[in-house]
Order: structure tokens, then C-alpha cells, then sequence
């Protein structure tokens, strides 16, 4: 395979990066590992409690870093539950020999972000999380830490995604206000200035409903969360709802919410989208863990028409007033280097297409 124009891999591109051996599973591919835009990431058999988090850096591998920061190995293979406050480190079940000319990076699933685990991938002689370097030939690593729910996750579980690219495949400003103005990314008018590192999104603290609901707050003191178990957790025992209060909300340093965007959003089939979790030039709290968005989230012939981003948000330190209509992040779009040949909402299951406010599937109100 020759990869000399710059884009992120089509699914069918992955498929055949898994049948070259350039993707290597240690077991059978799952029906729906392959999205759109990306490789759902499987844990293996072992997690491995560490002290802390950490990088290997530049000169050692994840497994020589493990031998003086572990502190207990707990066997996935019957399912294990994964404690609040504590850092993990677990061996995937994929790893990569990648081209020169090809990297990739990771980031948490949709559901993953929703339940507050943070998620990053490592890699051996990594000096970033979530960045596979170009040419990379190695095995991955997902350090796992719950920061609200415990978790029950087992050999095989998908907390993550891998998103491969060819060179440098994020588009300009310039393109950006021209994709914004010719497929209406987002449904609101922009400008040029607005139009900056991305297209803004904005916070929705109206409520889409009569009874004024704008949002969630997690509940401190919950029970286990089954990361394979859909709807199997009722709302009340883990959510607090929130509904509209003069148009504003006071953000508590350390609490977890919930919220949605203002805009409905599109992403194109022959493009993808990343959004920027952090951005201190708006507020020193983080909007998004999970911020893959892939080719036809959103779009009205996928049957997404009005799918609104989910906000996981978190403020750092010290509280902070979010205001209705305040530019929260910002969404990055990427060109494919094929439309793929399956599409977020057609052909792959899709739990959150066509979206208001939306918790993780993993809840019910009933």
C-alpha cells in the first residue's frame, strides 16, 4: 500500500492495513471493530494497578517502566471491576508496524468519555499520550483511570480508538469557513474571524424540552458501571438532572456534567472530526473526553439531521459561571483519504445518531 497524499484511513483502508499484517490483532476482529474513521481498541487479559500515571520517554518500553511502578496484576478474563481514583495500565489487544509514512492517534469512545473514565493511549518510548509516531512498530497500551464510577471491564472490552492518518490531515482556517459555508458544519452563520483552530460550539443552557432539562451531574457515590452492559443502569442511581436557571451554570471544581451543544453538527462523508477537549483561551475547564467525530455524524442522509455534541465537562481548581451560547471548544475537521465505505449511522451501529442531551448507552430511565 502507498500512502503519499495526506488523510485519515477510510475503514476499508483499515481493513486491509489488518489483512497486511500492519495492524496486528491477537485475535479475531469483532464484526464492529472497524468504524468509519477509526479501530476500536480491545483490552487484553491483564490490567496492571500502577502508582501513578506516567511516559515511558523516549529511552525505555511501557513494560520497563511497569516493573517499579506496578503494584498488583488483576486478570480480565472472567471480568474485573476497575476502582474510582486509581490509575491502570492495560495491554491491548492490537499493536502496530506501522509505514513511515503513516501515524495514528487514540482517544476514549463516545460511551467511555460519557462514563468520566479517562482514558489515554501510551506507547513504548512514547513521549506523548495518545500519539503513535510515524513508522511506529510496537505494541499499545491504554492507561485507564475511573474518575467518577468504577467500572466492571473484561478481556476484550473497547474503552478506546485508533485513528490512522497519511501525513498531515487537518485543513486551514480557510477551509474550514469554506467546508462551514458550503455543508454547514454547524447550524449557526460565522464569520471568517469565528472561524479560527477550528469551528467553534457553543453550550446549550436553555433545554430543548418544556421541562427546561440541560443536563446531568454525576452522583459521587454511585455504584459499579458495566462497561458491556447497555442500558442495564438506572438514571436516578447515578445522575442528577439539571434543568434551566437563568440561562446560566456554576461549574464545581472536581463534579462531572453532562451538557450538549447549542448547534447541531455535521461532518461530512469525506471528512472527519476531532474536538478540542481543553482550550484555555475560553475557561479553564475541560469539554470533551471522546473527541472522534467520524464521516456522517450528523449527516440528514445518515439520518442524523439536528445531532447535537455531547459535552463531558469538567472544571479545574476554581468554579466557573458557563453562560447559554458561551464557545466551549472548537471541532477540527480532517479530510479522509477515501469516503468510506460505511458511515456513522449506515451500515455501523450507532448509538448516538441523530442526538439531543444524551447519557452513555450504558443507562435506562426505567
Amino acid at each position: 500500500m502507498q500512502f503519499k497524499e495526506n488523510g485519515a484511513l477510510a475503514s476499508q483502508q483499515i481493513k486491509e492495513l489488518i489483512d497486511k499484517g500492519v495492524i496486528i490483532l491477537s485475535s479475531e476482529p469483532d464484526d464492529d471493530q472497524i468504524q468509519p474513521a477509526s479501530l476500536d481498541l480491545r483490552l487484553g487479559d491483564s490490567a496492571y494497578r500502577v502508582r501513578s500515571s506516567f511516559l515511558p520517554g523516549k529511552d525505555r518500553t511501557v513494560e520497563e517502566c511497569l516493573d517499579s511502578m506496578m503494584m498488583h496484576q488483576i486478570d480480565l478474563s472472567n471480568g474485573a471491576v476497575l476502582e474510582k481514583s486509581c490509575v491502570y495500565i492495560v495491554p491491548l489487544q492490537e499493536s502496530l508496524s506501522l509505514p513511515i509514512e503513516l501515524s495514528a492517534a487514540g482517544n476514549p469512545k463516545s460511551s467511555t468519555g460519557r462514563l468520566d473514565v479517562f482514558t489515554r493511549l501510551i506507547t513504548d518510548r512514547g513521549v506523548e499520550f495518545e500519539q503513535v509516531p510515524a513508522g511506529y512498530d510496537g505494541p499499545l497500551y491504554a492507561e485507564i483511570a475511573p474518575l467518577t464510577f468504577s467500572v466492571q471491564v473484561r478481556t476484550g472490552s473497547r474503552l478506546s480508538q485508533l485513528r490512522i492518518r497519511s501525513g498531515v490531515s487537518s485543513i486551514s482556517d480557510a477551509d474550514h469557513f469554506e467546508l462551514q459555508n458550503s455543508q454547514r458544519l454547524v447550524d449557526r452563520d460565522l464569520s471568517v474571524e469565528q472561524v479560527k483552530n477550528g469551528v467553534p460550539v457553543s453550550v446549550d443552557l436553555c433545554g430543548e424540552n418544556s421541562d427546561g432539562l440541560i443536563g446531568y451531574r454525576a452522583k459521587r457515590h454511585s455504584g459499579v458501571v458495566d462497561v458491556d452492559a447497555p442500558s442495564a443502569h438506572r438514571v436516578v442511581d447515578y445522575w442528577e438532572p439539571l434543568f434551566a436557571n437563568s440561562k446560566q451554570l456554576i461549574l464545581d471544581p472536581g463534579e462531572f456534567y453532562i451538557l450538549v451543544s447549542k448547534e447541531a453538527v455535521h461532518v461530512p462523508f469525506d471528512y472527519a472530526a476531532e474536538m478540542v477537549a481543553y482550550d484555555t483561551l475560553v475557561g479553564e475547564f475541560r469539554v470533551h473526553y471522546a473527541g472522534f467525530f467520524d464521516p456522517g455524524f450528523g449527516a440528514p442522509e445518515a439520518g442524523g439531521q439536528g445531532s447535537r455534541a455531547v459535552l463531558e465537562v469538567r472544571s479545574f481548581d476554581v468554579p466557573f459561571l458557563l453562560e447559554d451560547g458561551q464557545n466551549v471548544g472548537r471541532l477540527v475537521y480532517e479530510k479522509m483519504l477515501e469516503t468510506p465505505d460505511r458511515v456513522y449511522g449506515q451500515g455501523v451501529p450507532s448509538n448516538y445518531q441523530a442526538q439531543g442531551l444524551k447519557l452513555s448507552k450504558h443507562f435506562s430511565m426505567d
